[in-house]
């Protein structure tokens, strides 16, 4: 078993050949662990150069969908050695457990892997919009060798003194529906090592993250009747350990998985359900567990928690963390239509339900449980000045007694909001900077160089079918969808600055952007993955 670990943990590097350190990657969904979406090795797209952005191409693959369903968002690295020479290469995983790599500079296939399913438990075959089966977990990639996969702590913070890690590994590591994890060649998709069980199957996990060479998700829905937990697996254990932490209530549904801070800490929202700590049930609750065998750290419930849970609008985003004056800062939002500001340090005080600040309601007037509120997951990047912003998706439109600085139209559809961390009263605060344009059920969006992109998603949202009752299918929802837009912003006003108009043909669920050197990505729900960016100079 030892030598099974090692090969795990070498192998891939080997196997690949040559791996590139060059040119500016994307990962893990929204772009690091912490989950910022912010590209900072970004140079080409500027604010100037951006309106000149372009379609480069369009690749259609073969994957059927699962419900609303289909390519997970795109990852990205910037340079491998393959046996066609250096490439710049984007991973994508299908809905019906496949997997592939394409030539990000021509927009064609490289290699593609489908998963088998393997387990005695049988595989979801009626599959809905809330538990659809299949591939539901972005996968990850590690960084470099001898690269931390996690940034140096602020000074001051927690585990600051902790010792060098050691280097994680090349590859990409997939998490089937059989809930088997893969661990594959970058250059040409072959198995580095046997499969590795790390969950029970036809379960509803996000993406994963990986620091330290441990391997985290979370799982919702209760999908497959597993449990809504938190999970781990250690690469570095001879056995390959799986730790996990139960909500004891409702589902860790953030689009982008849990996050992890700059002291290893891993951030995770819990959605409806019951709440009593003393009996470790955590329901619309943000919980921070230690690093890799996931106890419970601290935690922080919204002081009108019933009322949200009776009201179903779950705390359903994946946190976003950033150092501050010597400690990590965490942002958080839901249905609801807050952001809540909390301290690494002590996320809901003495009490666990005081947070160090928290917004007037944004969003969600209309207290609607579907189509409404923050979904997904945030953003946060640091402009030149040093100040630090904070932008989030909207869906449906801006509480009427909200008041931005600087709006860029009606917003009815939805908007993606900004804040600044600025200081009042010596304590940090989200002060509202702008609101965008309109946007339909707009995605999580990433920022590259002083550049926000938005993408409208065209998704209709809808659950409920108030005209014949009951719920609306994912056919029904689908035909009522139109199409995705996607729109470059100016970071630090919102002020539009590109938009692709009609050229992408169907809509986004879910979606999830990527940005890397000088391109933009993301895949719709017809099996189509997009690249906007620069024509090719060669």
């Amino acid at each position: 078993m030892v030598g099974m670990m090692r090969r795990w943990s070498a192998l891939a590097l080997l196997s690949c050949g040559c791996v590139a350190v060059w040119g500016a990657d994307w990962l893990t969904h929204s772009g690091d662990p912490q989950r910022t979406a912010w590209q900072k090795a970004e140079t080409s797209i500027t604010k100037e150069s951006v309106k000149g952005l372009q379609p480069l191409w369009k690749l259609k693959f073969e994957n059927e969908q699962k419900a609303l369903h289909a390519l997970l968002g795109p990852l990205i690295v910037g340079r491998i050695i393959t046996n066609r020479g250096f490439k710049e290469v984007a991973i994508v995983a299908g809905s019906s457990d496949n997997i592939y790599a394409v030539d990000a500079d021509l927009g064609r296939m490289l290699w593609q892997r489908h998963f088998d399913y393997s387990s005695e438990t049988p595989q979801t075959k009626n599959s809905s919009w809330l538990c659809p089966g299949g591939l539901t977990a972005t996968p990850v990639i590690p960084p470099p060798p001898n690269f931390a996969s996690r940034p140096s702590p602020a000074p001051g913070a927690a585990g600051a003194k902790a010792t060098p890690r050691r280097p994680t590994v090349r590859g990409v590591y997939v998490l089937a529906s059989d809930g088997n994890l893969h661990q594959l060649n970058l250059a040409n998709g072959e198995e580095v090592v046997p499969p590795k069980k790390f969950l029970p199957p036809n379960g509803k996990p996000y993406s994963m993250n990986l620091v330290d060479n441990i391997l985290y998700t979370t799982t919702g829905q209760g999908c497959g009747g597993n449990p809504n937990d938190v999970w781990a697996m250690d690469l570095n254990s001879p056995e390959m350990k799986v730790a996990s932490f139960s909500s004891g209530a409702g589902g860790m549904w953030g689009l982008a998985g849990a996050a992890v801070g700059t002291d290893g800490t891993i951030y995770t929202e819990v959605g409806d359900g019951e709440w009593d700590p003393s009996k470790g049930k955590y329901s619309d609750t943000v919980l921070a567990l230690t690093p890799q065998d996931l106890k419970l750290k601290d935690y922080y419930t919204p002081s009108n928690r019933e009322w949200i849970t009776k009201r179903d609008l779950d705390m359903n985003v994946t946190p976003v963390v950033f150092p501050y004056k010597g400690r990590d800062l965490i942002v958080a939002a839901g249905k609801e239509g807050r952001f809540f500001l909390l301290d690494s340090q002590s996320l809901g005080g003495p009490d666990h339900r005081t947070p160090l600040f928290r917004t007037e309601l944004i969003s969600n007037e209309e207290v609607d449980f579907a189509g409404a509120g923050t979904w997904g997951s945030l953003a946060s990047w640091e402009d030149s000045s040093g100040t630090r912003w904070v932008l989030g998706p909207v869906w449906g439109p801006p509480h009427s007694k909200m008041q931005f600085p600087i709006t860029n139209g009606k917003a009815p559809n939805g908007a993606i909001v900004a804040f600044k961390v600025a200081e009042q009263n010596g304590k940090p605060v989200l002060a509202p900077a702008w609101i965008s344009r309109d946007l339909i059920a707009p995605a999580p969006p990433v920022i590259a160089n002083g550049v926000a992109f938005a993408l409208s998603s065209g998704e209709f949202v809808r659950q409920a079918n108030e005209n014949e009752g009951g719920l609306f299918s994912a056919k029904d929802r689908a035909e009522r969808s139109t199409h995705a837009i996607l729109y470059a912003l100016d970071a630090e006003t919102g002020k539009e600055l590109y938009s692709s108009g009609d050229s992408v043909t169907s809509f986004t669920h879910f979606a999830a952007m990527s940005v890397a050197n000088g391109r933009v990505y993301f895949a719709t729900y017809d099996n189509t993955l997009y690249s906007f960016g620069f024509p090719m100079e060669h």
